[in-house]
């Protein structure tokens, strides 16, 4: 029996562990399995990372390099461009993007890549579990068919389960091992099996009936929070309208012990997940007739919030009496978050275009990207490359104005408030004591 089999190799740590995709969701997770005796081998298609991790090294902040060195020097841990090596594992994960096409319909380039590697290499007694955000329906519709091709068959050659990644890069307080697991397989088998599985790494597992359900999940998750962030952008385009301090309104709101949970405005929304599992759902919601509209809605409110930033540094420039075109701004922070590198939609790069769409002199700074290409932005205007700059006094100084659009943490804001002429900001970096004492006239969202 498949099941038992596999749940033996698991209990005694001689099953091989096998991960697709060494970004911010397979590298931790194979580093942890690893860290826990299992022999991982994870693949990539980018040479540069394969090497950098079989020399026990780390390009995700949030897997610390010496616990790469101490897998990779233990034996429990390679990486590989060789998807031949599939056919050694007990195990696979499938950790690959899920992006949007233009017409931000799903692209399923990605998984069905990853499906014909592993119906190409693959063995009898395998479990594979697909983690990648997608809609519900994908790892029974779109997996279960390819590794049934040549007549194998579920729970006698196989098992098969998708269990939702819920990586929040930069974040200190919450990694994979005390993250929660929901694993859900497209039989009883295989929900049993990569329950015991996650079991090894992880502090708490929490089974569903199905696959479907488990896809449901992680796109309920991220449509919640692209959901409540559209309501409050809406609600500082609102204060701001009526003159009031939208963080004010927001902490005071968040003083209720019940039924309230704060969310804050922004100039949008980024990252891999946020911007794009609704549209997976609302696209899955349009094959069964069902029209999404809260999803819509609050995808046109969050989405139209760099525009909103923009207009915000016009009007302050207009009220300085000076024009966009030829302006210098500065934009404080393009990583989609604080203290991560991660750029993955962020709309500091939105921003960005639409200034230079109307003629301003656009430089940055963020100490954890060195550069930003066209290839990041959208392009709306020049597209030509800018590079991190050292935040001076000079540079501050020289700015017509600055925009915060990602509040790291390494940022003297009170400097800055001593420096800057105009600052709009869009994230509440400034406290109340850095406004006070500031002669630049500010901005807030």
């Amino acid at each position: 029996m498949v099941k038992q089999e596999l749940e033996n190799l698991i209990r005694d740590k001689n099953a091989t562990v096998g991960v697709i995709g060494l970004g911010y969701v397979g590298l931790p997770l194979i580093v942890e399995f690893a860290l826990k005796g299992f022999r991982g081998i994870g693949f990539e298609v980018d040479q540069a990372k394969v090497d950098q991790l079989n020399a026990g090294t780390s390009y995700i902040p949030d897997v610390p390099p010496e616990n790469v060195k101490k897998c990779v020097d233990a034996g429990k841990l390679s990486a590989t461009t060789d998807f031949s090596c599939l056919g050694e594992c007990d195990v696979i994960i499938v950790c690959v993007p899920t992006p949007l096409r233009k017409t931000k319909d799903p692209d399923m380039s990605f998984i069905l890549s990853a499906g014909e590697q592993i119906k190409k290499y693959k063995r009898p007694g395998q479990l594979v579990i697909l983690e990648s955000t997608t809609y519900p329906g994908t790892t029974d519709e779109v997996l279960q068919p390819m590794l049934e091709e040549g007549g194998a068959e579920l729970d006698k050659d196989f098992l098969l389960a998708f269990s939702p990644e819920r990586v929040d890069p930069g974040n200190p307080q919450f990694q994979t091992h005390n993250i929660p697991k929901v694993v859900g397989g497209v039989s009883k088998d295989s929900t049993e099996a990569a329950a015991f599985l996650y079991d090894q790494i992880v502090n708490e597992v929490h089974p569903v009936s199905s696959a479907r359900v488990a896809e449901a999940c992680k796109l309920w998750e991220n449509t919640f929070r692209a959901i409540n962030i559209g309501m409050a952008n809406e609600m500082a385009r609102l204060c701001n309208a009526l003159g009031i301090d939208t963080w004010e309104v927001v902490r005071a709101a968040a003083t209720k012990p019940f039924g309230f949970m704060p969310f804050f405005p922004g100039p949008g929304i980024g990252g891999h997940c946020i911007p794009l599992d609704p549209h997976y759902l609302s696209w899955k919601a349009r094959q069964h007739g069902f029209d999404s509209q809260f999803i819509t809605l609050a995808e046109n409110i969050n989405s139209s919030m760099p525009k909103y930033v923009a207009g915000l540094v016009r009007d302050a420039l207009n009220d300085a009496e000076k024009s966009v075109k030829g302006a210098k701004i500065l934009i404080l922070g393009v990583a989609y978050k604080k203290d991560i590198d991660d750029m993955r939609e962020s709309p500091a790069l939105s921003v960005i275009d639409l200034l230079r769409s109307r003629g301003a002199d656009v430089f940055y700074h963020d100490p954890f990207v060195s550069e930003v290409t066209f290839d990041h932005a959208y392009t709306i205007g020049d597209g030509e490359p800018l590079r991190n700059q050292e935040l001076t006094d000079d540079l501050v100084k020289g700015s017509d104005c600055v925009v915060i659009c990602t509040a790291h943490s390494t940022v003297d804001y009170e400097r800055l408030c001593a420096n800057a002429k105009l600052i709009v900001d869009t994230r509440n970096a400034l406290s109340e004591d850095h406004r006070n004492g500031s002669k630049a006239k500010i901005i807030r969202l």
